[in-house]
């Protein structure tokens, strides 16, 4: 008899997609992407950090110092906002998020108010900075399960 093999877990299996899709960001810092998942582990949206549809990359500043105006912040749609926005005409109600990077208190409020319900996040590496206290203090005050993904080629 055949031994069915062994696959990767659907944390794994998103996680992995999160990344990929990153991939698709020209942001020369920070690639992130996140992945929207319903109840059955099926996909209904994708999306990575990058300027809105219909901008091309060069048109607006990539920086990370300086004026508001003279920098990214002021142009970038996050990879959680466009995971939502690129939805497929699909409901996010009760969907899990898988994201690269935990979510910014902006994104935070988009998926709080898409009716997620658990955020899967891999690095933390901003928890220091307000934008992101603000963002656990929403989430969990929404009472959104949050939970750091480790690979499981980590464990």
């Amino acid at each position: 008899m055949i031994t069915p093999r062994q696959s990767i877990s659907w944390d794994e299996c998103f996680m992995r997609m999160a990344h990929l899709i990153a991939e698709r960001s020209k942001d020369p810092s920070t690639q992130a992407g996140a992945v929207i998942v319903n109840n059955k582990n099926v996909v209904v949206g994708m999306g990575y950090n990058g300027f809105p549809r219909g901008i091309e990359s060069d048109q607006l500043p990539w920086e990370r110092e300086g004026s508001f105006l003279d920098t990214k912040y002021a142009y970038v749609c996050h990879a959680e906002e466009n995971a939502v926005y690129n939805a497929n005409s699909r409901s996010t109600e009760g969907c899990v998020t898988y994201c690269t990077l935990f979510p910014c208190n902006e994104c935070a409020k988009t998926l709080i108010q898409n009716g997620i319900k658990e955020i899967v996040y891999e690095s933390d590496k901003y928890n220091e900075v307000d934008a992101f206290i603000a963002s656990r203090r929403l989430l969990e005050l929404a009472g959104i399960k949050l939970r750091q993904y480790i690979s499981d080629t980590a464990k």
